[in-house]
């Protein structure tokens, strides 16, 4: 199982080099993140710096998440996404919410983020796609997008005082 860093390990902060090769071992490395995100309470992406590789390749599923408050917009789901080298080339609309992290286990915050964005990646084999993502799933993309760039969602926070908040404790998570 692959470690998860935490904040404030200076790893984080780095930006992460495009992937270059599709090969065996980068197959070997998203199998492996996507057993690291699996571990985590419920986790619905994770990012290669997240585990000490800097290297532009992130996973995002919100296929399990609970439907939240209906906000009367349709949402996207592709199911499990590997994003391998993703670059976010429109967006529009913006809209609150509250992110977490692997990497800031004790805590939660409201960061703002676009509501709908086009996502251009490739996958594990290196077949590229071009996906036009909304709501939850769009918010959970440009999250891990922003670990491949050394951004937490603790930079994006308009005031740490008004928009941090204690997590509260998974039930059946270990300490």
């Amino acid at each position: 199982m692959l470690e998860i860093l935490r904040y404030p390990d200076p790893r984080l902060k780095e930006i992460s080099e495009p992937a270059l090769r599709f090969d065996d071992e980068l197959r070997a490395f998203a199998a492996a993140l996507e057993e690291a995100r699996r571990a985590g309470p419920a986790t619905v992406g994770i990012a290669a710096p997240q585990v000490g590789r800097l290297i532009r390749v992130a996973i995002v599923d919100v296929s399990g998440r609970k439907p939240g408050k209906p906000s009367g917009k349709p949402e996207t789901c592709h199911g499990r996404m590997v994003l391998v080298n993703p670059e976010i080339v429109e967006w529009d609309g913006l809209a609150i919410g509250r992110e977490g992290c692997l990497s800031v286990p004790d805590f939660t915050g409201n960061v703002i983020r676009a509501e709908q964005i086009v996502l251009e990646a490739r996958d594990e084999h290196g077949a590229s796609s071009r996906r036009e993502l909304s709501g939850f799933e769009a918010r959970a993309v440009q999250h891990e997008v922003d670990h491949l760039d050394g951004i937490l969602f603790l930079d994006r926070l308009v005031s740490r005082r008004a928009d941090l908040f204690q997590r509260k404790t998974y039930q059946g998570a270990a300490k």
